[in-house]
């Protein structure tokens, strides 16, 4: 049955520490937090498993008003609750040591009195991992020490109270209360590993690390370089899409959690905890244009070496270290409001979807037209690839959707001509070998197939596939591409906002307005398709309405409702974030800067 307490989607807020990611509700309960690694079976699962997924709770025991806020330039998380009698603030940190990320993950609660009393509850309550593990609490060494499975986690903390345990109907569990003080300082630290020792940190060592990941995480936004209109969205993007790197391999995940529903219905539940050729396209596009090196290079090599070990087929998607995605694994937990399935895996794993030739493609010709090198062996791979995409362009595919009814998608034509274009490009560049002669030559002819099938006189648009009047959103993209940036593009746009738009929001294509909400990142699409053509009031009005989409932290889901601005599908989503950023880009490229009135 649903769960008519879930926290709302737009409540959470994330912060992480490159290996995993923590989502805190605005009373402070971390309901999501695997461990620890991002795709592991989350031993914190509320957000999923109501009954049994475990979470984290600080909370006042009188009622209190909360306001929260990122501490600035990082991804630390203030929160401040008034209640009656007093002000406290709560920082949380899944903090990082010395030499960068630790090797155990760490997630440290500092608390502080502001003035008067507030008294706080806290307790630690492990999951079930979606019910494929059991917890128990044991004592060992004068510790009391939590585990699921092969998962080992203990608390420890600073005038946190005593630390109380219990074993009840819903699990073991470590709790304690205490009372701030103006000026008071008090710590409650989650500590874990998995198959490995556990080390058990001094409480002074947490509170300087607390101020050491404040610190990295500035020290990080200080390397960010970006002057332009809408600078604290298109940084707080940047921190949320730094968030989704996973550090111990280069990869970047799609978002940080799995089978959030796109609908009430339910059904089109995915697993997003893995890594796609097109989004990381689109962030080493970004992270080229801010600056930020080493995430560029990790990326990027990451990816090419993946793709290489996996060849000659290009995948939609590989897991986080680098492997193919093979099925699809169910859980016996309800899901966010009851709405279910939870599952693993993503079905789409299999598909040709010739767009993802494009995203290839634009990653290797953003890096070096950045001023780096290819090496050899991605030279020629690069180079079988483009003549590949010479014999495979006349074939149907999925679709950027990643459909079940193979077809002529007229976007993923676009995406062949775009890698073709850019394979040229490269070929001149000298930074891959092979006949350019022939990529150009099909270039043209995908170019003329494109103009001729995939373009409705009777619609006025760029259609979804040949002899159909349905529109996709997709299309959208290959302004920025480059593929068209005139009238018929300014037309597609118009028949998008009149058939699927509502307001700045747009749904994906034609029907869906009747089984999901509207996609965050066609919305920003849209605006960067409309700078491109040079409708730039509209853009910027868009781009305004858009911004103040977000939730009170700056962060965004897959969708929003365009009924009610509530958020559904996972979260936080990098592609959502990544279309605010290029169409921030696009906009201070394009957009004479008069125009931007301040912005």
């Amino acid at each position: 049955m649903p769960t008519s307490d879930a926290t709302a989607l737009r409540d959470y807020a994330p912060i992480g520490d490159g290996r995993t990611i923590a989502l805190i509700s605005r009373n402070c309960r971390v309901d999501w937090m695997p461990l620890p690694n991002l795709d592991s079976t989350p031993v914190f699962a509320r957000l999923l498993d109501d009954r049994t997924g475990g979470c984290v709770d600080l909370e006042p025991t009188d009622p209190y008003e909360v306001t929260r806020r990122y501490a600035a330039r990082t991804n630390v998380l203030v929160t401040t609750f008034t209640t009656a009698r007093g002000r406290a603030r709560v920082t949380d940190a899944l903090v990082s040591g010395v030499a960068g990320r630790l090797p155990w993950a760490e997630f440290a609660r500092r608390v502080e009195g502001v003035d008067g009393e507030v008294e706080f509850t806290w307790r630690v309550r492990p999951g079930t991992r979606l019910q494929t593990a059991s917890p128990w609490l044991e004592s060992v060494g004068g510790h009391r020490i939590l585990r699921v499975g092969s998962t080992t986690l203990a608390v420890v903390g600073d005038a946190h109270g005593e630390a109380r345990t219990d074993d009840g109907d819903d699990g073991p569990a470590i709790h304690g209360t205490f009372t701030t003080a103006a000026g008071s300082s008090h710590l409650v630290v989650v500590v874990a590993t998995d198959g490995e020792p556990l080390h058990l940190p001094d409480p002074d060592n947490v509170y300087r690390s607390v101020e050491r990941t404040i610190s990295g995480w500035r020290e990080w936004s200080r390397e960010f370089g970006y002057e332009g209109p809408w600078a604290d969205a298109v940084q707080r993007s940047a921190l949320a899409l730094k968030l989704l790197v996973y550090a111990p391999t280069g990869a970047i995940a799609a978002a940080a959690t799995t089978s959030l529903p796109e609908n009430p219905r339910g059904g089109k539940n995915w697993e997003y905890r893995l890594a796609w050729v097109r989004d990381l396209a689109y962030t080493a596009h970004a992270l080229v244009r801010f600056g930020l090196r080493e995430e560029t290079h990790a990326a990027i090599s990451w990816m090419l070496r993946t793709i290489r070990d996996h060849g000659p087929d290009l995948e939609v998607m590989y897991d986080l270290r680098g492997d193919s995605v093979t099925g699809v694994h169910h859980y016996e937990v309800d899901g966010w409001k009851g709405i279910g399935p939870v599952v693993t895996g993503n079905p789409a794993h299999d598909q040709l979807q010739l767009g993802v030739y494009g995203d290839l493609f634009a990653i290797c010709r953003t890096y070096v037209d950045a001023g780096n090198v290819l090496d050899i062996a991605t030279g020629r791979m690069l180079a079988d690839m483009a003549d590949r995409v010479c014999d495979l362009w006349r074939n149907p595919d999925s679709g950027m959707w990643e459909l079940p009814e193979i077809r002529h998608y007229t976007s993923s034509k676009m995406g062949c001509w775009q890698a073709l274009r850019d394979a040229v490009h490269l070929a001149e560049q000298g930074a891959i070998p092979g006949s350019s002669a022939r990529w150009a030559s099909e270039q043209e002819r995908v170019a003329d197939w494109i103009h001729t099938e995939g373009w409705s006189d009777e619609v006025g648009a760029y259609v979804m596939f040949p002899g159909s009047n349905d529109l996709d959103a997709s299309v959208l993209l290959h302004a920025e591409s480059g593929f068209d940036r005139g009238e018929r593009m300014s037309r597609t746009i118009d028949a998008l906002t009149g058939r699927l738009g509502s307001g700045a929001l747009l749904y994906r294509y034609t029907g869906m307005e009747q089984e999901e909400h509207t996609f965050v990142a066609c919305a920003f699409w849209r605006v960067g398709a409309l700078a491109c053509v040079g409708r730039h009031d509209e853009a910027l009005a868009a781009m305004d309405e858009l911004i103040g989409q977000a939730n009170d932290v700056g962060i965004y889901a897959e969708m929003i409702s365009a009924e009610d601005g509530s958020f559904w599908g996972n979260l936080p989503q990098a592609l959502s974030h990544l279309a605010l950023v290029s169409a921030a880009l696009t906009i201070r490229d394009l957009v004479p800067e008069q125009a931007l009135d301040g912005r």
